[in-house]
């Protein structure tokens, strides 16, 4: 039980079910729609896309997490290790990863056809778990496409939002597009982050994600422009009808991720324990460009 609770990351999971959240938050502000039994369905159906999602990449990432343990044992990167240590077989870690796929799909029909939810429910279902399960998994496995990481920043950015407003109204506001931006850049960024710590497996294995492709300095300067792009995001957001108290809430954000912007700028990640850190406060500020979106709304 341990090495499947550790296997599914539930600390991780917060990425995804927030940004749901808001998108459910925003049906009820502006459209006076709530339905709890859609609301907790939706959520279950994002935990087991995410978890799809972990257990396909711990299963199709063996060999490049070997490497990357054997270096520095991250807390975001290089997998959970449960797989390597025998606790749990790469055999049983794949079918779990169907298994959440097949349940995401479940829910996706009780939904549309049970539920009512509209005729875009299970397409928009189909889009999130093609992404998260063929992230990692061969033959078509998108991380070494050069697309994984923009697709992550979309899934775990607009398609959460978009999706929990749609399942509630039935279509789709501006605003929503408005607020996936910040949201997907933050992801964008939590991701390509955390593929430093694993870019001499990545290379050595040739898993030719954006950093491999790229380049640690090319990548460095990626960062502070998704970074740059995201504060901008927030700001045109908030002009484009999200309560201007989300503003204050944002400063403390914006600061946090100029730090680790600039930690970056400055080499910090040559040292494994600084980009430890660095990573750890990358998450805080994707998921407080989220919060700061939810208690403006609340």
């Amino acid at each position: 039980m341990a090495g499947w609770l550790k296997l599914s990351r539930p600390a991780f999971h917060l990425v995804g079910v927030l940004p749901f959240i808001l998108g459910t938050i925003l049906a009820w502000r502006l459209e006076g729609v709530f339905n709890i039994s859609v609301c907790i369905l939706g959520v279950l159906a994002v935990i087991s896309v995410m978890l799809s999602t972990y257990y396909a990449g711990e299963y199709s990432d063996y060999r490049e997490d070997i490497i990357s343990k054997s270096i520095f044992k991250s807390s975001f990167s290089g997998g959970s290790g449960v797989i390597q240590e025998g606790t749990i077989s790469g055999r049983e870690a794949r079918c779990a990863s169907v298994v959440a796929l097949v349940s995401a799909g479940g829910i996706g029909i009780v939904l549309q056809l049970g539920l009512d939810t509209g005729s875009y429910t299970i397409p928009l279902g189909i889009l999130g778990i093609f992404s998260g399960f063929f992230y990692s998994t061969r033959p078509i496995r998108l991380i070494t496409r050069g697309v994984g990481e923009i697709l992550i920043g979309f899934c775990y950015g607009w398609l959460p939002i978009a999706t929990a407003f749609y399942i509630q109204t039935g279509h789709l506001h501006p605003l929503v597009h408005w607020m996936g931006l910040p949201v997907g850049l933050t992801v964008f960024n939590v991701i390509l982050l955390n593929e430093f710590h694993d870019y001499p497996a990545d290379r050595a294995t040739g898993k030719r994600n954006v950093l491999v492709r790229l380049g640690i300095e090319r990548g460095i300067m990626l960062y502070a422009t998704a970074s740059v792009i995201a504060w901008g995001a927030m700001f045109c957001a908030i002009r484009a009808g999200v309560p201007a108290r989300a503003l204050y809430l944002y400063i403390p954000v914006i600061v946090l991720s100029g730090l680790v912007t600039g930690g970056i700028l400055m080499r910090k990640d040559k040292n494994s324990a600084a980009l430890e850190t660095l990573c750890g406060f990358n998450i805080a500020v994707n998921l407080g460009t989220t919060a700061s979106l939810v208690f403006a709304f609340v």
